[in-house]
């Protein structure tokens, strides 16, 4: 508890406590938490491409926090629109009001995003940014007069969230087996990933276009007309990386098309940068109906998140409405925030000023090469996946205690190695900043590589 004292001294703005004396009260989001909290990792300052910690050690951000901080941690650019809209106008409803900069907003990501998705609907966070697409997608049928398309696909190994819809349509095990039946009407693709095929590729493998197909034999069991919209990740980041087959995603989008079945694209990780465009469909040269959202757009700083969705969709709904009525009745109190939208300005501008997309473009090479030079010859590496600024790293499970390994890993990276990175069942992800350089570069595999050393 904060004694009077320390209440005042928070008050002024000044330096917070380095560490708190109990940390039993906050129930963290997937998270160990019995071992983080016998052994925490805490941070209490960043800069750039560092954490800080309450002994004041400075870590290379090997993740963007969590695939977020693409520009970097507490840029002044976007600290100051913050401070500065905070002190204007600290909130306003986005239902049946509105205020200035989130159209400005609005039309800069539109301006950005591929040819054809002009119209951007807010949300807080990816998790939402999805179950809003979801439902766009469901409803944008009924109002076109074809209601019996209800059926949701998405795909093995997806993530899409920890919303309900994004669940039900994800296929990460753990994420799904806790919560019942989920939403009724749904089926996955198969993963794209095989290891025999793949295994140690540097960009988007050969092998696995045909996959796509197996969307023909999902529609022929149920109709196409039953069908309402498949959601994938371009690149598949939470499962542990998995780049998408060379020729995979057109022709999803063939099949989609031909069907009448809206495609939606989760990048929640692979926009603004990551991939070296300002959206994977972009790199890829595949259009979808809709695109979600999110982390990248603030580089981390304000929640936010949204759906970016094609001409005919909204033109869908602003023509099935009587004037004056409401046309898609779905938000949220947040739904473009004034402090969001000040901070996703100031983040795209930085991102346009410093050439951050093209800097992630030239680095891709450089990267992919550091990561297999670095750990390629490790008797525990298993496979390396690289993509853009992200990679993939499988290692071998401990006997008997799969994810021990890891976790061990992920214990002496920030310990012995002044390094943060990811970690997700027994494969390390790296998805460091964009504005890192070549020497990040190196010092983060090097890191990594003696990290992998001691826990081999």
């Amino acid at each position: 508890m904060l004694d009077h004292s320390d209440a005042t001294h928070l008050a002024a703005g000044t330096t917070p406590l380095s560490a708190p004396n109990d940390l039993d009260a906050f129930w963290m989001p997937y998270s160990a938490n019995r071992a983080f909290k016998a052994e925490p990792r805490m941070i209490t300052g960043a800069k750039d491409n560092h954490y800080f910690t309450p002994d004041g050690r400075s870590i290379l951000d090997g993740t963007a926090g969590l695939w977020c901080c693409n520009a970097g941690h507490c840029r002044t650019p976007v600290v100051e629109a913050i401070q500065t809209q905070a002190a204007s106008l600290d909130f306003a409803p986005t239902f049946q009001f509105g205020h200035p900069i989130a159209f400005e907003v609005a039309s800069r990501i539109a301006s950005e995003a591929p040819e054809g998705l002009d119209h951007v609907f807010f949300a807080n966070s990816g998790s939402e940014g999805v179950d809003t697409a979801l439902k766009i997608a469901l409803a944008y049928h009924k109002v076109k007069g074809q209601g019996g398309r209800t059926r949701l696909i998405g795909r093995e190994r997806g993530y899409h969230g920890s919303g309900f819809g994004g669940i039900s349509v994800g296929g990460i095990v753990n994420n799904r087996r806790f919560y019942g039946g989920l939403l009724g009407g749904v089926d996955h693709l198969p993963h794209t990933y095989n290891r025999a095929e793949q295994a140690f590729t540097k960009g988007e493998p050969e092998w696995g276009a045909h996959l796509a197909d197996d969307l023909e034999n999902i529609v022929a069991l149920h109709g196409a007309d039953t069908v309402a919209a498949v959601i994938v990740e371009p690149m598949a980041g939470s499962t542990g990386v998995l780049p998408p087959p060379k020729g995979y995603l057109k022709r999803l989008r063939e099949i989609t098309s031909k069907h009448g079945i809206l495609l939606i694209f989760d990048e929640v990780i692979s926009a603004f940068g990551r991939l070296g465009t300002a959206f994977a469909a972009q790199r890829y040269g595949v259009t979808p109906d809709m695109i979600v959202f999110a982390k990248g757009i603030t580089s981390g700083t304000v929640p936010m998140g949204g759906v970016i969705a094609s001409a005919d969709i909204y033109n869908g709904f602003m023509d099935s409405a009587g004037e004056g009525m409401i046309e898609l009745f779905h938000g949220y109190t947040y739904s473009g925030h004034p402090l969001a939208c000040a901070a996703a300005l100031a983040t795209l501008n930085v991102y346009r000023d410093e050439g951050l997309y093209e800097n992630a473009a030239k680095l891709e090479g450089m990267f992919a090469d550091a990561a297999h030079s670095y750990l390629a010859d490790l008797d525990i590496v298993e496979d390396i996946r690289t993509c853009g600024i992200v990679t993939g790293v499988d290692i071998t499970p401990l006997e008997g205690k799969p994810t021990a390994r890891a976790f061990a890993a992920m214990q002496d990276a920030f310990y012995n190695q002044d390094m943060m990175i990811r970690v997700t069942g027994d494969t390390i992800a790296l998805s460091p900043p964009l504005t890192f350089a070549e020497s990040d570069v190196d010092q983060m595999f090097a890191g990594l590589k003696r990290t992998l050393q001691a826990v081999s």
